[in-house]
């Protein structure tokens, strides 16, 4: 038996799954703490002691989702892949990942930057969802800069401005999975972005 006064072991993955898929399908500020207590089988203090907040929770449940589902958007930093090949990867897996049915729908970092009560926490969870955007954001640039560098894309493409594009697709497939477009209509689309890459490609070789 344990000591007086120890919380009980707990096998914390079990613990960030399942808070994970709350925050996932909810939302930060949507998610009470009462909600995160019965999804996870755990009290107030077993929480608190072992992630200090709410907001340290989400942090750690963020950590469990990139190291998940999130991963697969990591094959942008494959250098293995030409750029193209590593985009289209990218792209199209995420449109995989937020469409399958056995998870919540969309994006966890996605959604979660919709957050905007001023509060500290909620300040808190903005820059930990920003900052894996800016991460996706610079990877995607590096991608594209070695699109060029590797005569993929043109001399003269606007390397910002096509990282743009490349990124906004991305961030914006969440809200369209939400709102119940097909994932072919998703593909498609994706394809159409990749057309553009193309394009740009044909242009270099016919100069």
């Amino acid at each position: 038996m344990s000591p007086a006064g120890r919380p009980r072991a707990f096998a914390i993955e079990g613990v960030l799954e399942a808070a994970m898929r709350l925050f996932w399908e909810q939302g930060y500020e949507a998610t009470s703490m009462a909600q995160l207590r019965e999804v996870t089988g755990l009290s107030s203090a077993s929480l608190y002691g072992a992630f200090g907040s709410k907001q340290g929770l989400f942090e750690r449940a963020v950590e469990h989702y990139l190291a998940g589902p999130g991963s697969v958007t990591d094959v942008i930093g494959d250098e293995a892949l030409s750029p193209r090949e590593a985009v289209a990867r990218m792209l199209h897996g995420s449109i995989d990942m937020q469409t399958d049915a056995s998870h919540p729908r969309g994006c966890l970092v996605a959604l979660s930057g919709t957050v905007r009560a001023p509060g500290d926490d909620e300040v808190a969870v903005r820059r930990t969802v920003a900052a894996r955007r800016a991460m996706d954001r610079a990877r995607i640039r590096e991608c594209v800069v070695r699109g060029v560098a590797t005569g993929e894309l043109a001399e003269e493409t606007d390397v910002d401005g096509f990282t743009s594009m490349v990124h906004g697709f991305l961030l914006g497939v969440s809200t369209q999975v939400c709102d119940g477009v097909p994932a072919r209509d998703l593909h498609a689309a994706a394809d159409a972005v990749l057309a553009a890459w193309h394009a740009a490609s044909v242009r270099t070789v016919g100069r």
